[in-house]
């Protein structure tokens, strides 16, 4: 079975099936881009290329929406956003794995359970709340519903739990403090699981719709998702300019992996996550 596992025909098989899945999964991001650069009058060309390519679709969604500003409102959502649950994270994750406290398991069954409640669920006492606090259309009333999320407490105790604890330990014994232990012992050891949390909480904020929706009410202050709205009408959708707005709403995300690829695959490796 091994030889056969390592015969040329069985790694030439394997190979195609992933240049296969490796083109399906390009290939709408290929035609989004296409189509961003098709002429109205191509845009339901079946032809993987434009014949004539033009940026006329993305100087029509810079004149409808204000793309800058609401990408900027996008990066600050979800980088803050990412920041606080990957820090709320972090921080129960330690008080999880290295502190000695009745009713640890309990919490941390409770924090795994909660993860099975949509956001939805909750989504509206946090409206009435957000706006009780004068929070309606703030990037405070977009990023502290989310500055925890179960995903990233129990992704960072995976980790923590595979650190070395007799670091700690000897840490400890020199006098040094919890924060200080965290700060300058295990986050520097944490850098791969840390960037994958971080990616992974960026992209989910970025792609957030149904709470920007709620919350915010003018376009100046709202964020690529509700944006894209913009250009789908009961009579029909823009699809030029949707596809350019789309592209360049892709960019950011596409960046982000493009430097920190190499810390997620590693630590997806390290903890089995699928």
């Amino acid at each position: 079975m091994t030889g056969e596992r390592g015969s040329p025909a069985f790694r030439l098989a394997v190979h195609g099936a992933m240049i296969l899945l490796s083109l399906l999964a390009i290939f709408p991001l290929w035609w989004m881009i296409a189509t961003s650069l098709r002429p109205e009058g191509e845009v339901f060309s079946t032809a993987l290329f434009p014949a004539a390519p033009t940026l006329e679709n993305y100087r029509a969604a810079l004149e409808a929406l204000p793309m800058p500003r609401i990408l900027w409102n996008t990066f600050a959502m979800a980088a803050l956003t990412a920041a606080a649950q990957a820090a709320s994270g972090l921080l129960a994750a330690y008080a999880l794995v290295f502190w000695r406290f009745r009713g640890a398991r309990t919490a941390q069954l409770l924090i795994a359970l909660s993860w099975l409640v949509p956001f939805q669920v909750v989504m509206i006492p946090n409206y009435v709340l957000a706006t009780r606090l004068g929070m309606l259309d703030s990037l405070a009333g977009l990023v502290i519903p989310n500055a925890a999320a179960a995903f990233a407490v129990l992704l960072m105790v995976n980790a923590l739990r595979s650190f070395p604890k007799e670091i700690v330990e000897a840490a400890r014994m020199d006098g040094a403090g919890s924060l200080r232990i965290l700060v300058e012992v295990i986050v520097p050891n944490l850098r791969a699981p840390l960037a994958s949390l971080g990616v992974l909480a960026f992209i989910s904020a970025w792609n957030e719709y149904f709470w920007p929706l709620l919350l915010i009410r003018r376009m100046e202050a709202s964020v690529v998702q509700i944006g894209l709205q913009f250009f789908m009408t009961q009579e029909g959708n823009d699809w030029g300019p949707l596809m350019a707005a789309a592209t360049m709403a892709s960019l950011p995300i596409l960046a982000l992996y493009l430097v920190l690829h190499r810390q997620v695959i590693d630590s997806f490796m390290r903890s089995g996550i699928r």
